[in-house]
């Protein structure tokens, strides 16, 4: 039987049951619980790509540095270093509870993290309209003394406090990809570009030298990273593991109703209606429309414990060309 390759994007928000299991070993379980439905999917014979978010995680990291820096005058952390730092953990729960799973079924299996940096446009038009708030609430005041003096761009959010806003470019390069391509024609389960991937833009090195790469203070759809994934890999399937178990049309009224296959076109269709909120359903249906259209073969949603189910067709939301 040829090999089967997929990509699976998992959320950062997934690993974050609510409010009151927000800690290592909560994010830990959680990990754990869906490491065991991607490990019914390796076991039905997939190699697999772990893409994940890194939202919340980030924002404690940030949180934690502000502290520090106030209690303790220590350094802040950047934020390119945070994705990495997130990169690092999010990565070390799933690949050990993907090993321990794999120990568990008796499967010769591994899993490895790639630390993956993702490479932007420096003249991506987002860097000139930063939108995607980060880091602590701050009053005006503060917000415009750290805008004046470290080159922040800030807003009000919604009556709550003043905060930080970076660009959200598009992921045009994944600067590891060698690495990974490697792996998984070895068989190794690989997790990367974790958080939309460590932005990194190309700037000019020394007089002589070839252009280096230079982090920079940004994040990366995690949606649009993990298609560009899925479209580099050439996988056969880029799954979106989500909270719901389908897509749905008015989705949250009393007429919602689930999808179950839909075309590109039907899914430009259902965009343009208004079917789909942003900052939820939207920039997953939009990433994978993407990716088929630049050649990818099949796209599903689904929630992690229906994984085995949609990919015997039993459930889930399918999307074709």
């Amino acid at each position: 039987m040829s090999k089967r390759v997929a990509v699976v994007a998992i959320g950062g928000n997934s690993l974050i049951k609510d409010r009151e299991h927000q800690t290592v070993e909560d994010q830990y379980q959680a990990a754990r619980a869906t490491c065991h439905h991607i490990a019914d999917m390796i076991e039905q014979g997939w190699d697999v790509a772990i893409a994940h978010g890194n939202g919340p995680q980030v924002g404690f990291i940030l949180r934690r540095s502000e502290i520090a820096a106030k209690v303790a005058a220590m350094h802040e952390v950047p934020l390119d270093a945070c994705v990495a730092d997130t990169q690092g953990a999010i990565g070390y729960a799933l690949q050990q509870n993907l090993q321990n799973e794999f120990q568990r079924r008796g499967m010769h299996k591994s899993a490895s993290t790639v630390i993956t940096q993702v490479r932007v446009d420096a003249d991506d038009p987002a860097f000139g309209n930063p939108s995607k708030p980060i880091g602590s609430f701050m009053d005006e005041d503060q917000a415009r003394t750290r805008a004046r003096e470290e080159g922040w761009s800030v807003v009000e959010d919604a009556g709550r406090g003043w905060r930080r806003v970076v660009a959200s470019p598009f992921p045009r390069e994944i600067v590891e990809l060698p690495a990974v391509q490697h792996l998984i024609a070895a068989g190794i389960t690989t997790i990367t570009v974790g958080g939309g991937g460590i932005p990194v833009v190309r700037t000019p090195g020394e007089p002589g030298e070839e252009p280096v790469l230079r982090g920079v203070a940004a994040v990366i759809d995690k949606d649009y990273a993990s298609a560009l994934l899925a479209q580099s890999i050439q996988a056969d399937l880029f799954l979106i593991s989500t909270a719901v178990e389908h897509v749905y049309l008015d989705f949250g009224t009393a007429d919602q109703r689930p999808i179950v296959e839909m075309t590109v076109a039907e899914a430009r269709e259902y965009i343009n209606a208004g079917h789909f909120a942003a900052g939820s359903m939207l920039p997953k249906i939009k990433a994978i429309v993407w990716f088929l259209e630049r050649g990818g073969q099949e796209a599903l949603i689904t929630n992690p414990e229906n994984i085995a189910r949609a990919l015997k067709g039993e459930t889930g939301t399918r999307i074709v060309t």
